[in-house]
């Protein structure tokens, strides 16, 4: 995940012009579940745009690998000349100037990786919507093109036994984490659809299939005018 300071980013250059498969994004704390639930929306016939994995792919570059050097020096790789992603996030959550910094590297080759999935979802006709799966998606001011938000929920402690057999993160990491972003309640009262994921996939699934089928039968005019207001 690239980090993000509290404040949402001005409102990114973005398609403005209203396509005609909905654009759903995903919010919701670390370990919560946006992955899964795109997975299931994959499903359910979506497109995602999964924009960790970009941003992990775009870490391997090698002109990213120079310019990071440049800036911290070859202490950041591992021993195959790599990027050492964990001594990367140490030193951009300790310094909010370095998030920045990295974030200025890795958000313009992310986005154009977006634009490219999102054009090419949206001229699929096996395509029904096209999914943003972004830690950061209020922060980038990525919820402006979407025509619904989903949040996935998860309650703190599910969240931190996740990360722990996942990423072996205590609960000081999950913090150090989630204390650059956006508050959750924020998100939550922003969003469009709640899914809970306190329980097991097919009770997620359950959901994730009633708010596809919702979201596909509100959105037929221009986002602009659709009306997707209040939660569900």
């Amino acid at each position: 995940m690239i980090p993000s300071s509290h404040t949402a980013a001005p409102k990114p250059d973005l398609h403005p012009v209203s396509q005609p498969k909905p654009i759903i994004g995903l919010a919701g704390g670390i370990g919560s579940g946006k992955s899964l639930v795109a997975r299931q929306l994959a499903g359910l016939g979506a497109a995602v745009v999964d924009a960790d994995h970009i941003a992990r792919q775009a870490l391997d570059q090698p002109d990213v690998i120079r310019q990071l050097t440049d800036w911290w020096g070859t202490q950041i790789l591992t021993p195959d000349r790599k990027i050492d992603r964990k001594k990367i996030a140490d030193l951009v959550f300790a310094d909010p100037d370095q998030r920045r910094r990295l974030e200025s590297l890795i958000h313009p080759i992310v986005a154009e990786h977006r634009h490219r999935i999102v054009d090419q979802a949206q001229a699929d006709s096996a395509v029904k919507a096209v999914i943003i799966d972004a830690p950061l998606l209020f922060e980038a001011g990525l919820d402006a093109i979407c025509d619904a938000v989903i949040f996935v929920h998860a309650d703190r402690e599910i969240r931190l036994r996740r990360v722990a057999q996942e990423r072996r993160w205590d609960a000081q990491e999950l913090d150090r984490r989630e204390i650059s972003q956006m508050g959750l309640d924020f998100k939550r009262q922003q969003a469009h659809h709640v899914v809970d994921n306190d329980s097991d996939e097919s009770n997620c699934l359950a959901q994730v299939r009633d708010v596809f089928s919702r979201i596909l039968s509100r959105v037929s005019t221009p986002r602009s005018q659709n009306g997707l207001s209040g939660t569900g």
